[in-house]
């Protein structure tokens, strides 16, 4: 019987592995969004291009582990700073970074972001596949004053650039 466990908790341990190694060199044109992470270094370097300020109501879609919203958060002090996270290993780190960190302009929504309301938006942030990017967009155009700024993480968004950060490959346009 302890045998027989063994091997699963060894096949299972495997498996992760193999997912986690697969999430580094996930296809871009895959329809599914891999758990690539924002860095700090790269949070801010996005906040900083965005312009990001007291003023700004900021939304992340997929937002991971919700480095980026913490750090528009807490060091770039946005109004308000909202991360939109389908999964649930995610969401929970993220809302326990939150916790952890003390930031009451922050928060975590668990939900598919194809469905929340992005309308009262300065700022949206994101680091998705391409795919996604171009399935998103109509919502975006449609819901999105003109002026909001859309910041994308290393692919580019079909809209006129304002900026790009060519070092990080952060792109900056507006609705």
């Amino acid at each position: 019987m302890n045998v027989s466990i063994l091997i699963d908790v060894i096949l299972f341990a495997f498996i992760f592995f193999l997912l986690l190694v697969l999430s580094f060199v996930w296809p871009p044109d895959s329809p599914w969004s891999p758990w690539w992470r924002t860095n700090r270094k790269i949070a801010r370097a996005a906040c900083r291009l965005a312009k990001i300020s007291r003023h700004d109501i900021v939304y992340e879609l997929g937002s991971g582990d919700g480095e980026f919203i913490l750090t528009a958060a807490n060091e770039f002090r946005a109004k308000k700073a909202t991360g939109i996270e389908i999964d649930y290993t995610r969401y929970f780190v993220s809302t326990f970074r939150k916790q952890m960190s003390n930031v009451s302009n922050a928060k975590f929504i668990r939900q598919d972001f194809k469905k929340v309301n992005l309308s009262d938006a300065t700022v949206i942030y994101f680091y998705l596949v391409p795919a996604v990017i171009t399935r998103i967009m109509p919502k975006l155009k449609k819901e999105l004053k003109p002026g909001t700024k859309i910041v994308s993480l290393k692919y580019k968004v079909p809209l006129k650039q304002i900026s790009e950060d060519k070092k990080n490959k952060i792109y900056l346009y507006r609705i």
